[in-house]
């Protein structure tokens, strides 16, 4: 999808720079030393992202072979209130605006205990990874939930070259190992952001009595028969961005098709980030990896005794410049999930522009009877 997104190749142009340019003031500055000093300061801004990042990881119990977080425990915090303090959807937007601190929006008046399930499994979408939740999955552990983000196949700290991925089974593995190994009795609410939607889905067809609900982020949500390919032609005309975006890798030859593509580093900001903080623009800069172009071109097989039980639910995020409203909408119309909710002032990435109103919101559909 639009987030469909890789280890992007340099580009003298660079999608952010410094608010603060040390040499701004030097009377006379070469092009050539110009440019080295931007590369410094979008290097420093990386790797104090990924510090960011790194310092969280350090806080919890993290399996690096398969990327599933689990909690330390729930914060003893508490301030009396019964309800979620207001989402940051509902404040002035600001693109520098700090994360909350997860205590803040603890929600007092939920036991997850007492929840049909009270364990989120997360799945990136496609060239990001399970590094991409990060908040989500502060936000969530503080507030008591189990949470497991999933590196698929060739994605994140998965060590696979997206050129050989040959198929959506092949892709999605490591989310069904992780259900198939789930206990039996015991669900969890599957989340899947863009291209996750198709796996999500696949998923459902296969383990429909181990999943509660499903949560569908600017997501593809492919009807029976449908490729996530058929669902993007379907934008096609209405979003320029796209195939200016689209670096197609041929690692089989030119004369063959396609076996990954990445999106042009200059655009990934107007594209994906649109709306999100400059660290995490970086953090994703310095992460993202290829996506095999296979899974996408694969028709799901999708049947109501199976995938039609999963009780399903739709995000959408409204300053999506990957996956417009418009097409989000189509993709509801044409399969009807029980509830849509939106997030104003989301770009196509939600747990960075909007970590606090999707927590919010990922709450409240555990707690849906």
């Amino acid at each position: 999808m639009g987030n469909l997104c890789a280890l992007l190749k340099p580009k003298q142009q660079q999608p952010f720079t410094s608010k603060k340019q040390r040499y701004s003031n030097a009377p006379s500055t070469s092009r050539r030393e110009k440019k080295k000093l931007d590369d410094a300061v979008i290097r420093e801004q990386a790797i104090a992202a990924a510090l960011l990042y790194k310092q969280h990881q350090q806080n919890q119990q993290f399996d690096r072979s398969s990327s599933l977080r689990y909690p330390n425990g729930v914060s003893k915090r508490n301030n009396g209130s019964n309800s979620l303090p207001r989402s940051s959807s509902s404040r002035a937007r600001s693109l520098t605006d700090p994360l909350l601190q997860p205590h803040q929006l603890i929600n007092q008046g939920i036991k997850v205990d007492d929840l049909e399930t009270n364990h989120f499994v997360l799945v990136h979408g496609g060239g990001f990874g399970a590094w991409c939740w990060y908040k989500t999955i502060a936000l969530l552990e503080e507030s008591g939930y189990k949470v497991s983000a999933i590196d698929l196949t060739g994605s994140g700290v998965h060590s696979f070259d997206t050129n050989n991925i040959t198929s959506l089974s092949q892709y999605v593995t490591p989310l069904t190992d992780f259900l198939e190994k789930f206990p039996e009795g015991k669900k969890v609410i599957l989340v899947g952001h863009d291209f996750g939607g198709a796996c999500i889905s696949y998923a459902m067809e296969l383990f429909p009595l181990k999943i509660s609900k499903a949560v569908f982020i600017a997501a593809a949500m492919p009807t029976n028969g449908q490729s996530t390919l058929d669902i993007i032609s379907q934008q096609a005309s209405s979003n320029d961005l796209m195939p200016k975006a689209q670096n197609f890798l041929y690692a089989n030859g030119n004369d063959r098709p396609p076996t990954a593509f990445d999106l042009d580093k200059s655009l990934l900001r107007d594209l994906l980030f649109n709306q999100s903080p400059t660290k995490d623009v970086a953090l994703a800069s310095v992460s993202m990896r290829s996506v095999p172009f296979a899974p996408v071109l694969e028709k799901l097989s999708l049947s109501d005794p199976k995938y039609g039980t999963v009780r399903r639910f739709y995000i959408k995020t409204l300053e999506d410049n990957a996956i417009p409203t418009t097409l989000q909408e189509n993709m509801i119309n044409a399969s009807p999930p029980e509830k849509v909710f939106q997030l104003k002032g989301a770009d196509h990435s939600p747990f960075f522009s909007k970590p606090q109103a999707l927590h919010k919101l990922l709450v409240e559909i555990s707690t849906i009877l």
